[in-house]
């Protein structure tokens, strides 16, 4: 864990949050990020690996316990170089889960997400 994402974990600890870790080296292309995501914040199975579904598991979050859940994507850079399109998708679904898990969501319920790109 390099010190920016420990510091953000801490930041998330010390909230009450649940911080979670995206491997950035990892993310190279959509269905890798995709992966990642998923690994990350424990997907069920039947993850179906688009946007659409990254959407759906983003937005409902139920087989984690309550609260907040922090999702940490350092190194997101490397996935904007490599494929700015598919960056632009992911960052795009990631803004949109956010904002429907947020206080004033259409999805609120008793889990929250919250998205730190600390790159």
């Amino acid at each position: 864990m390099s010190d920016v994402e420990k510091s953000e974990a801490d930041k998330a600890f010390a909230r009450g949050a649940r911080p979670h870790l995206i491997e950035g080296g990892r993310t190279v292309d959509k269905a890798t990020t995709l992966d990642a995501i998923a690994e990350a914040l424990s997907f069920p199975e039947y993850f179906g690996k688009n946007l659409d579904a990254l959407y759906d598991c983003l937005t409902d979050l139920s087989w984690l316990p309550a609260g907040e859940h922090v999702l940490i994507w350092s190194g997101s850079s490397l996935l904007r170089e490599r494929d700015p399109k598919a960056y632009l998708a992911i960052r795009s679904v990631l803004s949109d889960a956010q904002r429907a898990l947020g206080p004033s969501g259409d999805r609120r319920d008793s889990r929250r997400l919250t998205v730190v790109l600390p790159d």
